[in-house]
């Protein structure tokens, strides 16, 4: 069975197309469904096993990112999103949906309604559009892990990914207190790193500024994942602008990420 997946749409989501080719191309069966037939009954969650929130600038923007989204997901699918959560659905948010995933209070500890963290304006002052280099993290990500020890589809020497960001406000923000609690519980999944392959917090190989360097983090259960970067642009080799450089046989970096997510869910 093809796991099925809610690609969530709501009034200003993009990014949800290039979702659902990368979900479909590596086994997964999605479907697109509005948020207002969630709140009126006629979808609901429970039918799926992966909710994916799109990038894009739901609602405009308007308040802070993701806000306008996080306020209707907590209050009218609240219930909805703790019964999918205890039988063990997989989330996933991309840029727009991690900033939604943020101000849910999902991550990154499953508090919802409230807020531990947030991302904000990128220090640049100015919008981010295009590819920067990430490595990723031992985690409690459950279907992540395998890429960290899998060498077969490497571009860099150092084992950095390479992966386009699109994003205005993606500075991940946290008190100290709160960083420490992400960073002892191995919950960053993501981080933004130089050309030797080491994190840095400088721009432009970091492109927003965010604490510690922070690309993308999950819950303590590991089924809930959100980063800024963007994979679902780089599923088919020719999507990168250097595509004919790269080694015969290498991956397409956001690939890996979809096929090992596919993977984990149909053997659940």
């Amino acid at each position: 069975m093809k796991p099925k997946v809610c690609i969530l749409r709501t009034d200003g989501t993009n990014c949800d197309e290039e979702l659902f080719y990368a979900f479909e191309k590596f086994g997964g069966a999605p479907e697109y469904v509005h948020i207002n037939h969630l709140k009126a009954k006629s979808e609901r969650l429970k039918a799926y096993q992966i909710l994916a929130l799109p990038g894009g600038f739901s609602y405009g923007d308007d308040i802070a990112s993701g806000k306008v989204l996080a306020i209707e997901l907590i209050s009218f699918l609240k219930d909805e999103l703790k019964e999918f959560i205890v039988k063990k659905g997989l989330i996933l948010g991309i840029c727009n949906g991690f900033q939604t995933l943020i101000r849910t209070g999902l991550l990154p500890f499953n508090h919802i309604g409230k807020m531990d963290a947030t991302l904000i304006t990128n220090d640049s002052g100015h919008f981010e559009c295009r590819w920067v280099k990430v490595k990723i993290e031992n985690s409690k990500c459950v279907f992540l892990n395998q890429l960290t020890s899998d060498p077969v589809s490497e571009i860099d020497d150092n084992g950095s990914l390479e992966i386009a960001v699109n994003h205005g406000e993606g500075k991940f923000y946290a008190q100290k207190a709160t960083i420490s609690k992400i960073e002892n519980h191995n919950l960053v999944t993501f981080r933004y790193v130089d050309d030797n392959g080491k994190p840095t917090q400088d721009y432009p190989a970091n492109p927003n500024g965010s604490l510690n360097a922070i690309a993308g983090i999950c819950d303590s259960t590991g089924r809930i994942l959100g980063l800024m970067p963007h994979p679902e642009k780089f599923v088919e080799i020719t999507q990168h602008p250097n595509w004919r450089r790269f080694p015969k046989g290498v991956k397409p970096h956001g690939a890996q990420i979809f096929e090992n997510m596919i993977r984990f869910a149909k053997q659940s």
